[in-house]
């Protein structure tokens, strides 16, 4: 795993027309407020072992809903989603349970995400 600014990752991401459709809206912007951004983080990491971290993740490829949090917007938006997306946008390859560093930078990533994404929705 490369490291490199969460910055040029996030611009690269937003290249993409699929990646780049994803956005907070109204319920996820209320629920970040009334939880608060380390709550939200909380639910991340959570989501994160359970759902991604496993060698073989149950369902991997749909075990990441569309909507409902907050995290899985962020997730689809920054290609962590699923293995197959973590490989193909951030080789981390399948077939291994993810280090404590690959989840850390996951989690990291859709932080920055999350920020940068409600940051742009305060200036609107």
């Amino acid at each position: 795993m490369s490291f490199i600014s969460f910055d040029i990752i996030l611009d690269r991401l937003q290249q993409s027309r699929f990646r780049s459709q994803f956005k907070l809206h109204n319920k996820e912007r209320n629920y970040l407020a009334n939880k608060g951004i380390d709550k939200i983080m909380e639910h991340a990491a959570d989501f994160i072992h359970q759902r991604l971290a496993p060698t073989f993740p149950k369902n991997d490829g749909k075990q990441t809903p569309w909507k409902g949090h907050p995290i899985f917007i962020a997730q689809h938006a920054t290609a962590t989603c699923c293995r197959s997306c973590l490989e193909k946008w951030h080789h981390i390859h399948k077939g291994h349970a993810l280090t404590q560093m690959e989840e850390a930078f996951i989690l990291n990533l859709i932080q920055a995400w999350i920020k940068k994404n409600y940051q742009n929705l305060q200036s609107d």
